[in-house]
């Protein structure tokens, strides 16, 4: 085969793939675009905008011959793994100077321990493992984003998809509601702008929202909340290679409990590179925005497209318990951090 024939079946192969791969992202795409204008001219998240309106897109996808089919799953995982290596180019560990060595303590403690504590009543409530972690992982970490990493990892099942349509979407609610009440509940527990900003920012899921209540109380409060919020996003890491290394480790004996995920994801892996080189300050600041934005809009094509693989039956089977165990997480890790803080001051 001469150079030529090779360069056109190459080229040919890659056509294929695009052809297969275009209609499903090119949908999930003018999903987010759409619930990025909802987003902005209504004040309504916008991880939650791009849920709804992928799922009632879901009847594109109901036929397994769907020439959508393809597009969206390749999107809800390759593009949803680019969008969460990427925000790396967030984090850097300048934050931590903010905070004293008993607060960071304090907030990654408070992750770990709601994790656990989601796997425990997950258990009791009969849920399993997985769901207990995603949701604790989404309730302990930064919601939404959170739950598209850990979900990533996680063995899947018959109920992936829908438990993690479920806990985007019901951390997204609940977040949105703790951004209205929780600035609130600081003037009931009388806390000052400070404490106020901690609280905020170790207990209200997604950052957005974290933002938004900081800001509405003070100016020092919503510096606050941010940082503290940014110490529960780079426990994102830790939790995803410690998660990673246990599944690898039990699933080597155990086959029937799904994929068996790398021990240190590739994804992660770039996480730590975007994270690093942001830390020593040799991303240039224009290519450090452009980074930050191809990971939101990234995160949002993803979770379009997750939206658009689930039916709505699907989540309304998951019934009650579900929602009574992301509820107990929200309350959970806001009891035990206030605690906490009460006892460090």
């Amino acid at each position: 085969m001469t150079k030529v024939a090779r360069a056109k079946a190459y080229l040919s192969r890659r056509m294929l793939l695009f052809r297969r791969f275009w209609p499903g992202f090119v949908i999930a795409s003018m999903v987010a675009v759409t619930a990025e204008f909802l987003s902005s001219h209504y004040d309504v998240p916008v991880m939650l905008m791009a849920l709804l309106l992928g799922m009632s897109l879901h009847f594109l996808v109901e036929d397994k011959q769907s020439a959508c089919g393809t597009g969206v799953d390749f999107t809800s995982t390759i593009v949803l793994k680019v969008g969460i290596a990427l925000m790396g180019a967030r984090m850097s560990v300048d934050v931590l100077s903010v905070l004293t060595a008993s607060l960071i303590t304090l907030i990654a403690g408070c992750v770990i321990i709601t994790i656990g504590f989601g796997v425990l009543i997950s258990y009791l409530l009969g849920r399993g493992w997985r769901f207990g972690i995603l949701t604790g992982a989404s309730v302990g970490i930064c919601g939404a984003s959170a739950a598209m990493a850990v979900a990533a990892v996680l063995p899947k099942n018959k109920n992936t998809d829908q438990n993690v349509i479920f806990t985007v979407l019901s951390v997204t609610i609940l977040s949105t509601v703790a951004m209205i009440l929780y600035p609130l509940l600081t003037e009931v527990l009388l806390l000052d702008d400070k404490d106020a900003g901690l609280f905020l920012g170790a207990t209200i899921h997604d950052v957005a929202q974290v933002i938004g209540a900081g800001f509405s109380v003070s100016e020092e409060a919503g510096e606050t909340a941010t940082v503290a919020k940014l110490i529960r996003v780079a426990m994102l890491v830790p939790v995803i290679v410690v998660l990673s290394t246990a599944i690898k480790l039990t699933t080597g004996k155990q086959k029937n409990e799904g994929e068996k995920p790398p021990i240190f994801p590739f994804f992660i892996v770039c996480f730590l590179v975007f994270a690093l080189a942001n830390s020593m300050q040799l991303i240039p600041a224009t290519v450090l925005h452009n980074l930050e934005s191809i990971s939101r809009w990234a995160l949002i094509v993803a979770v379009a497209a997750v939206g658009i693989k689930t039916s709505l039956k699907g989540v309304m089977k998951i019934g009650g318990r579900a929602i009574t165990l992301v509820v107990s997480e929200t309350a959970f890790i806001a009891i035990i951090f206030y605690v906490g803080l009460m006892i460090i001051n």
